[in-house]
């Protein structure tokens, strides 16, 4: 990976983009520090959704929806919070 300063990357892009073309990451930065990474694009390799696919893998416990008094109180405070205007 190679930095550069953001002097050199306006004067030389072209060049640069050359370089990230073929696979290269190149880092601009101000006074040193990193601030933007130039990477080579990638087009998403999704196809489409398929209904069902996770079926089987994903399960919810039978109590999820059951109130717990611990967890009231983690949720205590100020009530006007929660009454609308």
């Amino acid at each position: 990976m190679t930095t550069v300063n953001i002097h050199e990357a306006k004067t030389h892009l072209s060049r640069l983009l050359e370089r990230v073309a073929v696979g290269d990451e190149i880092v601009i930065a101000k006074s040193g520090k990193p601030i933007a990474k130039l990477v080579p694009y990638r087009e998403a390799m999704r196809g489409p959704r398929v209904p069902d696919t996770e079926k089987g893998k994903i399960w919810i416990s039978e109590d999820f929806n059951e109130f717990t008094p611990d967890l009231e109180k983690d949720f205590e405070g100020d009530d006007d919070l929660w009454k609308s205007s």
